[in-house]
Formats: structure tokens, C-alpha cells, sequence
């Protein structure tokens, strides 16, 4: 098991021999230092895991996980900390957490615990979980959407549009292709209710002055950016 983890972590000293321990261990480790610095790292690149220390400067990781599910991301995160009161351990777990380390602790428990994280809540792009491109994020299950961590309001059609766009994310759909997902019609009724559709999604994609997400392929379809 290899994974790209998300190291959160104030103490550079630590930081650094965890990030040594889990990279002998085969995985690849990208370490940040404070609260904010994760957010955006979270916002730029996918990852597998977090690996998140509660304690910390200008964004304590209690509020790190709480904004991740607000967002709906469900990335899995396991609490790092030296507080080992068991309310301590009820509070990071209520705000999201999937598990809660005491630190110090041996890179091989917290390999094993990675493990059992992920075998049980998995980030993937099927209907049970989030769906992300770029800075968009789609939640099928909770029919909701963000763009740079903002909420997109979405009728019940432009949520499914952009699901179906945001799963297959630099790929072009045709129009055919949206009417059958998206709609369920095994014809391409003779209307352009899909060209309707992709515009009222961008205007809402672009509100703020956003660029445009959506690619046109003239004669073809659409694509939304990776």
C-alpha cells in the first residue's frame, strides 16, 4: 500500500522523522505546518489520507477536519495529538475524524491505522462519495457542491449535470451521452435542453468572476476542466 498523505504538523523535528518513518514505509509524504497551509494544499492536489496534528497555530486541527466535512470532502483523517484525555478523542471524532493517535507513536501503527481507515471509508468518485475537479467538488449523496470551498446552489438537474461532467473530468460527453445520464432518455429529444442546462451552470461556476470550468468541443460536447 502506497498512498500520497497530507502531513499537518507544527513541530518541524517531528514532522520530519514521521515524514522519514513513512516514506521508508513506501509512501509519499507532503508536510505542512499549520492549519490554512493544509486547507490549501487540500484545495491544489489530491491526497489519500491526512494525517492531521490538533494543536496548532493560526488553525487548530479540530477546525481543519470540521471545514473538510463541511466542504464534504471525506478524505480520511486520523488526529495526531499529545492530548490523550478521552474527551479530547470524543471531540476530534465528532468533528470528523476517522481516527485519533496519541502522539509519540511508531510508524507502523500509524501505517496499520491507515490501513484500517482506508479500507473502511475510501475516497473514490462513485455515487457513495465526493467527486472532485480542480476546486469543484461534487457530493451526490448530499446533493452539494462547492468551488474553492463556497457552497453552488444547484437545482436538482445542474447538480446531477455537473456530477456526470466532475466524474468524467477531461473526458468530453457528448450531448447524447448527457441526455442518457443525465436525463435517462435513450433518444436526443429535439430540443437543446443540454446546451440550456450547461449555461445555467456556468453562469452559476463563474459567479465571482470565476473562470469557466466547462469546455465547449464544437459538434460534440462538453468537458469540464480536470
Amino acid at each position: 500500500m502506497s498512498l500520497h498523505l497530507l502531513l499537518v504538523e507544527d513541530d518541524r523535528d517531528y514532522a520530519a522523522g514521521l515524514t522519514a518513518d513513512l516514506t521508508r514505509l513506501g509512501h509519499r509524504v507532503e508536510h505542512v505546518g499549520d492549519g490554512r497551509l493544509a486547507l490549501a494544499a487540500l484545495d491544489r492536489e489530491q491526497f489519500d489520507a491526512v494525517i492531521l496534528d490538533r494543536m496548532m497555530p493560526r488553525l487548530d486541527g479540530l477546525s481543519v477536519v470540521e471545514t473538510l466535512r463541511e466542504r464534504g470532502l471525506t478524505i480520511p483523517v486520523i488526529m495526531l495529538t499529545a492530548l490523550s484525555m478521552a474527551s479530547d478523542k470524543v471531540d476530534g471524532l465528532e468533528a470528523g475524524a476517522d481516527d485519533y493517535v496519541v502522539k509519540p507513536v511508531a510508524a507502523e501503527e500509524l501505517n496499520a491505522r491507515l490501513g484500517a481507515v482506508l479500507r473502511g471509508r475510501r475516497w473514490t468518485t462513485g455515487d457513495s462519495d465526493t467527486i472532485r475537479a480542480g476546486d469543484i467538488v461534487v457530493s451526490p449523496t448530499s446533493f452539494r457542491a462547492w468551488r474553492g470551498g463556497q457552497p453552488i446552489a444547484l437545482a436538482n438537474l445542474e447538480l446531477k449535470l455537473l456530477t456526470e461532467l466532475a466524474r468524467h473530468a477531461g473526458e468530453v460527453l457528448t450531448r447524447a451521452m448527457l441526455i442518457e445520464r443525465v436525463w435517462g432518455y435513450e433518444f436526443e429529444p429535439e430540443t437543446n435542453v443540454v446546451d440550456v442546462y450547461i449555461r445555467r451552470l456556468r453562469i452559476k461556476l463563474t459567479e465571482g468572476g470565476a473562470a469557466d470550468p466547462i469546455e465547449t468541443v464544437r459538434g460534440i460536447g462538453y468537458s469540464l476542466k480536470p
